[in-house]
């Protein structure tokens, strides 16, 4: 037998919603929210840094053998992407004018991130493929 909790639980999700929404608008905390849409932006950032450095730590001797041309495209790769990132949230948190991302120059923003997967993948696999 199910209990009455279980049933619906999408519909319970969306009424935790819907009350916090409420919330927001009756007491009138859009700086609140913004502050706090700010903080995570900053945390989703910092997050991302921190697992490109676990990654690293984690296999910097591996890396360190590896020849200096695949050493140079590994880190360039990651620091771009990594910078990408940062461009973004820092204009968007920092500046007087916010980065538009739209058009060509977000499909060039969002392609920089596929390439440099790329070129991390490719030079770590160089360096694991024994023939």
């Amino acid at each position: 037998m199910r209990s009455r909790g279980k049933e619906h639980r999408t519909l319970r999700a969306f009424a935790i919603i819907l009350a916090i929404v409420c919330l927001i608008v009756i007491f009138q905390l859009y700086a609140t929210l913004m502050v706090a849409a700010i903080l995570l932006q900053i945390a989703f950032f910092l997050a991302v840094a921190f697992f490109l450095y676990l990654l690293w730590r984690e296999r910097r001797g591996e890396i360190s053998l590896w020849p200096a041309r695949a050493q140079w495209a590994f880190y360039g790769a990651a620091l771009v992407a990594l910078t990408n990132l940062g461009l973004y949230f820092g204009a968007r948190l920092f500046a007087t004018h916010s980065l538009k991302i739209d058009g060509l120059t977000g499909v060039a923003w969002l392609l920089v991130f596929p390439l440099c997967g790329l070129a991390i993948w490719r030079a770590w696999r160089e360096q694991h493929t024994y023939y």
